[in-house]
């Protein structure tokens, strides 16, 4: 008689066969048994590690993938207690389990997804460090110290010395470039773990990056996706902030959360000196030079770098008004006037609405296919299941909503975004036929994915549609397309010979890598060093390969030491600015961070 054994976490529950799996991760772990627990992985499965292995943030594929990254963290990790800590669910041959456990230094949490018996994705985060942990909740300081003391300093007085003694006879640890909703987000988590920095904006006050855009400007990000750590939007906040209104919450925030925040300042130039690992980071402030001397820089000026000013000739010509669309002052002084909107993306779209609304005639000129999603269509299919009324009603906060999102790894995204795509197609059939009819030229990105993966690897080449693309449809916008070949007096002409009288010209041309920033502050070289920022390596169109399985260069060590870069939308500001973070502190502590899977360098801009 042949007796069978089944393979743990094949029969049972979807608890008792996850708590078989980690019970087996776990032993295998312990026993430092690094092909046992490689076998427990699918051929085809994803490891995606923020910051509790690797010290870095790092996606591993398959068996050799994983056995590879414990090869090299196991012994400095040490990790233990692997346990749900909440009942796992099963849907399609799918048992999904969220997870908590320690390592060496602190604590992580994470999600695992399991078919038949083996994992298809791991996700492992981690969330504090041991003995460092944010004053949150039953750890909140007391605020008022009780009693009587000699000398008593206000909290007001404590703050205003802090101020005081920045860049004199305190050096911050941190010198963060950029004070947006990134460097915001980072300064409070920065607050939060005790390491001193400053946040340096040439903008008088925090908020300005949105005040001085053109008047029309709002998030087109619902609320649910946009609130900022530790200090979520009320629940009457409106579903799309308007820019000024983000800008006075930013402004507020900055307050309220203590971030070290030095505005009308802006960064001149920076080094590196290895021999201290140290940089000296000189700004303009108050009509002087202060010379700053952190351990790290942190370039968090946003995922659009440079502007990308286009040159035409006839440019010195042309009597009308030429700006590029982040200079764009607003439609008002261009009633009844013949406006030309080089470009077909986000701004190109906002800017060409806000002008019709104002009695412009408007043409927008497109230059390459763009894709175009209805807002209420992306808001209801593509993120209503994780940030929405709908989701916090079934049981889906924020923090759980940002990691499951970051539990899909980026290999297999574009399989999951895919299905939504065809839905919002399907959906909006009669409005995509009529932008194609209009002659707009639409697509869903290379391989149908849509818009997310289009933001993840090129940054560009899209439009969230809040109104503009009715106008297009119906021909209130006109549209031209091709490239431009010059400018003349009043006309912009494009190849071909068509002229577009024009008496403004809006180059709604998009902005150039983040290491543009770097060229300009550091040096060529370091720039070079550390490589082009942002996209997937997917190979395509402005994403080149080959594939990094992350975005280059975010919220990680680079190649050049010390030098971070951080930024996004808000969702990706509020998550990963923790992880950015306890890299940071971590350094700051003198905790050992020995860095896994820093990729080479591919590509130099």
């Amino acid at each position: 008689m042949t007796q069978t054994m089944d393979r743990p976490g094949t029969t049972g529950s979807p608890a008792e066969r996850t708590d078989a799996w980690l019970a087996e991760f776990q032993a295998a772990l312990t026993d430092r048994d690094v092909d046992r627990a490689a076998g427990l992985f699918a051929p085809t499965s994803f490891w995606r590690d923020l910051v509790s292995f690797s010290w870095n943030i790092t996606t591993v594929e398959a068996p050799d993938g994983v056995r590879d990254l414990l090869t090299a963290t196991l012994d400095s990790t040490d990790p233990t207690g692997f346990r749900t800590t909440e009942e796992p669910t099963e849907a399609d041959g799918v048992i999904t389990a969220w997870l908590a456990f320690e390592t060496a230094v602190g604590r992580g949490r994470g999600l695992l997804r399991l078919v038949d018996g083996k994992a298809f994705t791991l996700l492992t985060s981690l969330s504090e460090l041991a003995g460092h942990e944010e004053p949150l909740s039953e750890r909140r300081p007391a605020g008022a110290e009780h009693g009587v003391q000699r000398d008593r300093q206000t909290w007001a007085e404590r703050r205003r010395a802090e101020t005081e003694e920045l860049g004199r006879t305190r050096q911050p640890y941190v010198v963060v470039v950029g004070g947006g909703q990134g460097g915001i987000a980072l300064g409070a988590r920065l607050r939060q773990l005790d390491v001193p920095h400053v946040v340096v904006d040439r903008h008088p006050r925090p908020g300005d990056q949105w005040r001085n855009r053109y008047k029309s400007l709002c998030l087109h990000d619902p609320v649910w996706y946009d609130h900022l750590p530790y200090l979520d939007f009320p629940p009457n906040w409106p579903v799309f902030s308007p820019k000024d209104k983000i800008a006075d919450w930013l402004e507020m925030y900055v307050r309220v959360m203590e971030v070290t925040y030095w505005g009308a300042s802006t960064v001149t130039r920076a080094a590196y000196h290895e021999d201290v690992g140290e940089w000296t980071v000189t700004v303009e402030r108050d009509g002087g030079e202060v010379t700053l001397r952190p351990q790290h820089l942190v370039m968090a000026t946003g995922v659009s770098g440079k502007p990308n000013v286009p040159v035409f000739p006839g440019q010195d010509r042309f009597l009308g008004d030429q700006h590029h669309s982040s200079r764009h002052p607003g439609p008002d002084a261009y009633r009844g006037k013949q406006a030309v909107v080089i470009g077909s993306n986000n701004s190109a779209h906002d800017i060409a609405a806000a002008l019709w609304e104002h009695g412009a005639e408007v043409t927008m000129v497109q230059r390459s296919s763009t894709h175009v999603v209805r807002s209420d269509s992306l808001m209801e299919l593509g993120l209503g299941d994780l940030y929405s009324e709908r989701a916090l009603a079934a049981g889906m906060t924020t923090d759980k909503a940002d990691l499951l999102f970051a539990s899909l790894p980026y290999r297999f995204l574009p399989e999951v975004q895919k299905p939504v795509y065809d839905a919002i197609r399907e959906r909006d059939a009669d409005y995509y036929r009529r932008l194609e009819e209009a002659g707009f030229w639409l697509d869903f990105g290379e391989d149908g994915s849509g818009l997310f993966l289009k933001y993840l690897r090129r940054g560009s080449g899209y439009y969230i549609d809040v109104g503009a693309s009715e106008l297009v449809a119906n021909g209130d916008v006109r549209l031209a397309h091709g490239t431009v070949r010059e400018l003349t007096e009043h006309a912009v002409v494009l190849e071909g010979g068509t002229e577009l009288p024009a008496d403004l010209v809006v180059y709604a041309t998009g902005y150039g890598p983040m290491n543009g920033w770097v060229a300009d502050l550091v040096s060529p070289e370091v720039a070079d060093r550390v490589g082009r920022v942002w996209g997937l390596g997917s190979g395509t169109a402005k994403d080149p390969g080959p594939w990094e399985g992350e975005l280059r260069n975010m919220w990680k060590p680079t190649r050049q030491e010390g030098l971070w870069f951080h930024g996004g939308n808000l969702h990706q500001s509020r998550h990963y600015s923790l992880f950015l973070a306890l890299q940071l502190k971590a350094r700051q502590v003198g905790i050992p961070t020995p860095v896994h899977g820093l990729p080479e360098v591919q590509h130099r801009s």
